[in-house]
């Protein structure tokens, strides 16, 4: 048996139940969140689709590309192969562009190699910056960001340098 298959049907269950104990009308209640869930839906499909735009633009103007093969003699110098590029500017951005460039990173140079560790340490070690900022900020109908973009583009740059440190000290 599988436990894991278990697991989500279980914690429902426990919910229902939890609710029930409370004299939780469940239905009500699930169907006012649902409610809810679709007006934020609304809400924040303005934004979303904004920054699923821009990254469309971005990529298929050959930006990224041209960017990598014009920065390619500083990011070398700095131990930054220059296929990353691309990488290194979508992943803020979009999870699936960002799961598209490192396929092909993958494709093109191997899973093995040290730009494919580097790109897979990368991926696995920020997150879509603009897209998470976005819903949580439009969910809350926060306006002034502050300094949460700042930070979290800090926290990018610095999982990307470990993630450079790491594949160069510890795969090779």
């Amino acid at each position: 048996m599988n436990l894991a298959a278990w697991l989500i049907p279980v914690l429902v269950a426990a919910v229902i139940l939890a609710a029930l104990r409370r004299g939780v009308n469940v239905l009500e209640a699930f169907v006012e969140g649902a409610g809810h869930g679709l007006v934020l839906v609304y809400q924040l499909a303005p934004y979303i689709i904004a920054v699923y735009l821009a990254i469309g633009l971005v990529q298929e103007s050959g930006l990224l590309q041209w960017l990598a093969h014009a920065l390619d003699p500083v990011l070398t110098r700095a131990g930054l192969p220059a296929a990353l590029l691309p990488l290194l500017i979508v992943r803020p951005l979009s999870g699936s562009a960002s799961l598209a460039v490192i396929t092909e990173i993958l494709r093109t140079y191997g899973p093995d190699s040290l730009v494919g560790v580097m790109a897979s340490i990368m991926q696995g070690s920020s997150d879509t910056t603009f897209y998470v900022l976005t819903v949580y900020t439009g969910a809350a109908r926060v306006r002034e960001t502050g300094r949460a973009l700042p930070l979290a583009l800090l926290g990018d740059l610095v999982g990307f340098a470990a993630a450079i440190y790491l594949a160069r000290h510890w795969h090779f």
